[in-house]
């Protein structure tokens, strides 16, 4: 399959001083990973069961807590001190 010269374009054009091959390999190794994390969550599915309502709000409401923190310990975030 080859990829759409529109799209080739549009890619060069965002990534011009990196290049398309570090743009590509960086693509490819976050496919990679969430092609593993897929394969991660299926396999503990199956050990443990399907995760609940309840687990996954919990979980997404950890997630918004870490990026607040990560947020306002980010330098020029309005809560870092002047």
């Amino acid at each position: 399959m080859a990829i759409p010269e529109d799209l080739l374009a549009e890619i060069r054009t965002e990534v011009a001083e990196r290049g398309l091959s570090a743009y590509v390999a960086e693509a490819l190794r976050a496919k990679r990973d969430r092609d593993r994390l897929l394969e991660l969550a299926g396999w503990l599915e199956e050990e443990h069961g399907p995760v609940t309502e309840d687990e996954r709000a919990a979980a997404l409401d950890e997630l918004n807590s870490l990026d607040a923190e990560h947020a306002h310990r980010r330098p020029g975030s309005a809560g870092e001190a002047a």
